[in-house]
């Protein structure tokens, strides 16, 4: 770790350094920091197949066409995906392919060992290391909770945050972020960094595709300070007196809100054309997972039904998943 780093460099290495917290693999759900919508349903997975379906339906997708999923982690979701296009219409296994954008060498290797454990020779996944490297003509671009990971900057009344030893200081004169926090009225809060890149990699990476992602915030900002950490289960508050920022630097996981509003200006200033945002409640419902909870309870007995009816009530209850994290989607077609 540098000394007297941005906080957007000190986050990064907090994340993504040599020892990072996401360069290896990580527990996920009970028995790690927390739960994703993937740890889960399988069926969060399954009803993002079933919307791939409805795109090959209408012809945005090809039936050749990529499928591709950005910070895959253990490529459970991904899997889920697969599993479900072979249940609901398994000719499309075998002509979309199936791509993961994954940038640590060792989670790649977890993912590639996990699908051949799933699905032997039957899927073929292909694993690039950026958007920057891969080109397709059509795709379907599929990422959960990918936004709170990008780094952020600290701003507090007009000072961006510097970061010495662990310590805080708001003392830096940073005219992009002070342009951000005036653009997206924040007097104090995150302002992420690299989402402007990210977005015109994506543009230029393939000429017609669909984009959704999954994550929590609101369109506008917070008018407050949402960065924390999660260890086992436990939110602490970045800047809680008793944090010991020493201690937790790369073993546990660093997030905060995503403002919706610069993901959404990012990928239009790309020239990408936003879509919708939704909850993730309404956007799951919509797309068919009640649907497919009846045809589960078709096939299997009523115990088994009820368990997978439970864990989709996590992934759409209010009180739960379903409110709190939102469903994000653009598209681009230059076709």
């Amino acid at each position: 770790m540098k000394e007297n780093s941005k906080f957007s460099e000190y986050m990064s290495d907090w994340l993504y350094g040599k020892n990072g917290y996401y360069a290896s693999y990580k527990n996920i759900g009970k028995e790690g920091d927390f739960f994703t919508s993937v740890s889960t349903s399988k069926f969060f997975g399954g009803t993002i197949a079933k919307h791939i379906i409805s795109l090959v339906d209408e012809g945005f997708l090809a039936q050749d066409g990529v499928v591709c999923e950005i910070g895959a982690h253990h490529g459970y979701f991904l899997a889920d995906v697969c599993e479900f296009i072979y249940t609901l219409r398994p000719k499309l296994l075998e002509s979309l392919k199936f791509v993961i954008i994954e940038r640590f060498d060792t989670l790649q290797e977890f993912q590639k060992n996990y699908f051949k454990e799933s699905f032997g020779s039957a899927v073929t996944l292909t694993h690039y290391k950026s958007l920057c490297e891969f080109k397709c003509e059509n795709a379907f671009f599929i990422a959960n909770e990918i936004f709170d990971a990008f780094p952020c900057e600290l701003y507090f009344k007009g000072k961006t945050a510097r970061v010495d030893g662990h310590k805080i200081e708001f003392d830096v004169d940073d005219a992009w972020v002070t342009q951000k926090a005036k653009k997206y009225h924040k007097d104090r809060g995150e302002i992420a960094c690299g989402y402007e890149e990210f977005a015109s990699e994506m543009a230029l990476a393939c000429e017609k595709f669909e984009f959704m992602s999954f994550d929590y915030g609101e369109m506008q900002a917070r008018p407050d300070f949402s960065i924390r950490v999660y260890e086992k289960h436990k939110v602490i508050p970045f800047f809680d007196e008793e944090i010991k920022r020493d201690v937790l630097f790369a073993k546990t996981d660093i997030t905060y809100d995503v403002t919706f509003a610069h993901v959404k200006d990012a990928f239009n200033e790309a020239g990408v054309e936003f879509m919708e945002l939704k909850t993730q409640m309404v956007a799951l419902i919509e797309m068919g997972v009640l649907e497919l909870l009846e045809m589960l309870k078709e096939h299997v007995e009523e115990k088994i039904y009820k368990q997978e009816l439970e864990k989709v009530k996590m992934l759409i209850l209010p009180n739960f998943l379903g409110e709190r994290f939102k469903m994000i989607r653009f598209r681009q077609n230059k076709s």
